[in-house]
């Protein structure tokens, strides 16, 4: 679930530039996933954004929740919440919060950003620990990273083949450099409808989760909205697919195409 979860908030959107701006999404949207893991329905995750201040700071927060249900969790019991707080005028992150239970493995962790001193203080609630980590001006966490490529990226004069960079940081391990390779438009057809999407290829790290770097195919809806549609990936044991299952409070029209 970790996995899917990470691979939801890598979203990607676009604004045409030297035209008015057009915000993808607003307080209240919330969207649901189906989940796959080989032949059983293994979980279901969400997203939900509102807005809220943090040392008043208007922001938004998105709270994402993952876990597993029926027949699956009596073999892996899943339960994720992952919570990002970012500026709703910048889109900088300025809280991370992430808190798995994944059969038994567990993390809970928070972080802070503060910009005037470069710096993410990063606070390991689970061993007592605590760790400075030097940030830039343009870093993201892992959900507001997708948040911020959907109003921040245009995509109309984007060719095959072409990679957007972005440095995150979501844990322990230090900044991370997420590129994301785009590869096309494709039309899916959907429990909505037929649904014209842009289709990309995030670049994981290979091993112990993901069988190769081009493991993972996402498709996001090709309106205004940039919302995930279809995610499936190949793992180290086995495949995931995800699909968008419901959603409410898109901000603009959901584009289905009818036949």
């Amino acid at each position: 679930m970790k996995k899917t979860l990470i691979v939801l908030t890598l979203l990607i959107s676009a604004t045409v530039l030297g035209q008015k701006f057009q915000p993808a999404y607003k307080s209240g949207e919330w969207l649901k996933f189906r989940i796959h893991y080989g032949f059983l329905n293994a979980s279901y995750a969400t997203l939900h954004l509102t807005s809220d201040t943090l040392d008043s700071i208007p922001v938004y927060h998105v709270v994402g929740e993952g876990k597993t249900t029926g027949f699956a969790s009596i073999f892996f019991k899943v339960d994720d919440t992952y919570e990002s707080y970012f500026g709703r005028k910048n889109g900088k992150p300025y809280r991370f919060v992430r808190k798995i239970d994944e059969g038994g493995y567990t993390k809970d962790i928070e972080i802070d950003f503060n910009y005037k001193e470069e710096m993410a203080v990063l606070r390991d609630n689970k061993n007592g620990t605590e760790q400075r980590i030097p940030v830039h001006n343009k870093i993201q966490d892992l959900i507001s990273a997708s948040y911020f490529m959907r109003n921040n990226y245009n995509l109309e004069e984007f060719e095959e083949g072409q990679s957007i960079n972005l440095d995150m940081l979501f844990d322990d391990d230090g900044v991370f450099q997420f590129k994301l390779k785009y590869l096309g438009k494709e039309v899916l057809r959907t429990k909505f409808g037929k649904v014209e999407c842009l289709k990309f290829r995030p670049l994981v790290q290979s091993g112990r989760v993901f069988k190769e770097k081009e493991s993972l195919t996402l498709w996001v809806s090709n309106d205004l909205n940039k919302i995930p549609i279809r995610i499936k990936a190949d793992l180290a044991v086995g495949s995931l697919k995800a699909d968008l299952e419901a959603y409410n409070g898109l901000r603009n029209q959901f584009k289905i195409i009818m036949d």
